[in-house]
């Protein structure tokens, strides 16, 4: 067996396991899997930094990854910590606008990538797979999105 279909296994199971994609049939999995890669984050690396370019996204395999932005002082404060299974970065590789937040990982992390580029060029090479991984990313933010709104309201009262 080839390293690159070892890796491809490893991906397509980590893209079963972390949930988020339940509308993909069996073979969806294994063909999004070539479009994903892996990286390996060491405990207080900067993943990436509010207010730059984005280009990718990431799912949290094993770790857990700090959410920070800068207050009013200056100041970075820590907004939520993720855990596994969670994704983030995901707005910017559907608008391309900067990063909202920084990210920085708050233990050794193993992470799911999808690139911009990658998307694009799924969308093109296996559109029906792309469409349901951008409605299960459409999900996530809608979801994160009426947390967000709720808490806001909860804050008023």
């Amino acid at each position: 067996m080839s390293e690159p279909t070892l890796l491809n296994n490893e991906i397509r199971d980590w893209l079963m396991d972390c949930g988020m994609f339940d509308q993909l049939l069996p073979a969806d999995f294994s063909t999004a899997a070539g479009y994903f890669s892996i990286s390996t984050i060491t405990h207080g690396e900067e993943i990436f930094h509010e207010g730059d370019a984005g280009s990718f996204m990431c799912i949290i395999h094993t770790g857990q990854v700090a959410v920070q932005k800068t207050n009013n002082e200056g100041q970075l404060v820590t907004i939520a910590t993720l855990r596994s299974g969670r994704a983030f970065g995901e707005m910017a590789v559907l608008d391309g606008e900067r990063r909202s937040a920084s990210c920085i990982a708050a233990s050794h992390c193993q992470l799911l990538n999808l690139g911009k580029d990658s998307l694009e060029k799924m969308l093109n090479e296996a559109p029906k797979i792309a469409a349901k991984i951008i409605r299960a990313i459409a999900i996530a933010l809608s979801k994160r999105l009426r947390m967000a709104d709720g808490q806001l309201l909860s804050q008023q009262v």
